[in-house]
């Protein structure tokens, strides 16, 4: 172990593995995910039964936006874990569950993990993971803190609570958190992308830009921020600019070999124009990123699409996949699977239906709901449900959640049509005062906003009733 300078404890056969094991956790804490992961493949290449170097992979690919290519490996682990410590059975099994989505199943290892080894950063750092997905921020808050005190030399442990304090709204410690990380000389991906979020909910558009110039030429990084320039501009209305920035995410995700995010970026945009009124758009991003790959959270994603637009064929076929293929994931099963069935009723006229189905997600919709996305998407569709059903009073107090909780929605375009679903929730209740200042609040907001989309159109249309 001196010779070999590795601190850190693994069960392999291979003191060379080890090394590069340890450079891997080193590296990870001090830049991030991306570049840690040559050092744990060229342990795996050194030693190919090393289960904490599968496991580690699957929590890179996690946080790259490749459940996939994570699931592959935290399955290699978990076959493997028979032959470690029970410390390290802990984490490969955890690793395994997470990269499955079966969070009661995570949360349980982590509880007990914690218990029996309460100096252990990982286990607070993976359940304040855990919480958030569910959107039990308070809980989350409790153990990134304690995850920042015992290593305070881990750029993850600041991303993750600053991430929390940003879900919280909480945007000033947010701020304080990174800027903590930063001094510590840490620097990540990760960090990058936090800072550019606190920065578009200050309307710091410099500091955005400083964050995309930052992931310039960086594979895993770039690829990332580009997509977030993408949403902040389709939040503004500036269609043609998040294009650029799309198309720019996909290439420089496909660049770097990582296929299953340049679908996720696709799959983000074919979102955003669907709720935009370009069906036909939003229909072609879907199979093209469906073409890129078949990943769970790429078939979520394009399933919302597609139902959205009244595409409901293709809808309840990747619905009825992701059922067979998933049917232990928690968060499929409690939010998306139930927001994909809202979808697809509202897309038929059903509000009531789509109100029943939206109840199953109503405990989580707060959270990160374990994909990339989540955007408050069941208050949103819940507010649409009350639209059609002519209840203005009740959409008004839905699409509040999504204007109150912009930690959460953050930079989707949802952010921005709440105002102007608000508006038009408030002229359904009769209140034309309440309803013309969230119009113009939204038009505000797409003041630069390109004129030929077709929900800006009908805003224009129903602004000039009520004069």
């Amino acid at each position: 172990m001196q010779k070999f300078d590795v601190p850190i404890e693994a069960t392999t056969s291979s003191l060379e593995a080890l090394k590069n094991y340890s450079m891997g956790i080193t590296i990870r804490r001090e830049k991030g995910d991306a570049p840690s992961i040559p050092f744990l493949k060229r342990a795996i290449e050194l030693d190919r039964d090393f289960p904490l170097a599968y496991a580690g992979l699957a929590t890179r690919y996690v946080n790259l936006r490749q459940p996939s290519l994570a699931l592959e490996y935290a399955t290699k682990a978990y076959v493997l874990r028979d032959r470690v410590t029970g410390r390290e059975k802990l984490r490969i099994s955890a690793t395994y569950f997470r990269a499955k989505g079966e969070e009661e199943k995570v949360t349980q290892i982590y509880e007990l993990w914690e218990a029996n080894y309460p100096r252990d950063d990982v286990p607070h750092n993976n359940l304040g993971v855990a919480y958030g997905f569910m959107g039990q921020y308070d809980k989350a808050l409790i153990e990134c803190q304690e995850v920042v005190a015992l290593t305070p030399d881990d750029v993850t442990s600041y991303q993750n609570l600053g991430s929390t304090y940003v879900s919280l709204n909480r945007l000033d410690e947010a701020k304080v958190v990174y800027d903590q990380a930063l001094t510590h000389k840490l620097d990540s991906g990760g960090l990058r992308q936090n800072i550019y979020i606190v920065a578009f909910l200050r309307g710091d558009a410099m500091q955005m830009e400083q964050q995309v110039a930052w992931g310039a030429g960086k594979p895993g990084d770039e690829d990332v921020l580009l997509s977030m320039q993408s949403d902040t501009e389709a939040y503004y209305g500036r269609m043609s600019k998040a294009h650029d920035f799309s198309r720019r995410a996909v290439d420089s995700a496909v660049r770097a070999d990582s296929k299953e995010a340049a679908a996720l970026w696709q799959v983000n945009a074919a979102l955003r124009e669907a709720e935009l009124g370009n069906a036909t758009s939003a229909r072609q991003g879907a199979t093209r990123a469906l073409a890129l790959s078949s990943g769970r959270d790429v078939k979520v994603t394009a399933a919302i699409v597609l139902a959205r637009i009244g595409d409901i064929s293709r809808a309840r076929v990747l619905l009825e996949e992701l059922e067979k293929n998933y049917p232990t994931n928690t968060m499929l099963k409690l939010y998306w699977l139930p927001a994909i069935n809202a979808a697809i009723e509202l897309n038929k006229g059903n509000s009531s239906q789509a109100l029943v189905d939206l109840e199953a997600a109503a405990p989580y919709e707060l959270g990160q709901a374990g994909t990339f996305i989540n955007y408050l998407y069941p208050a949103y569709m819940r507010g649409q449900a009350y639209l059609l059903e002519h209840n203005g009073t009740a959409a008004a107090a839905e699409f509040q959640k999504v204007l109150d909780h912009r930690g959460i929605v953050v930079n989707f375009v949802t952010g921005s049509l709440a105002r102007l679903q608000i508006g038009r929730a408030y002229a359904m209740a009769g209140d034309s005062a309440k309803a013309k200042s969230a119009y113009q609040g939204f038009f505000s907001l797409w003041k630069g906003a390109d004129p030929d989309i077709p929900i800006l159109k009908e805003a224009k249309a129903e602004y000039a009733k009520l004069q």
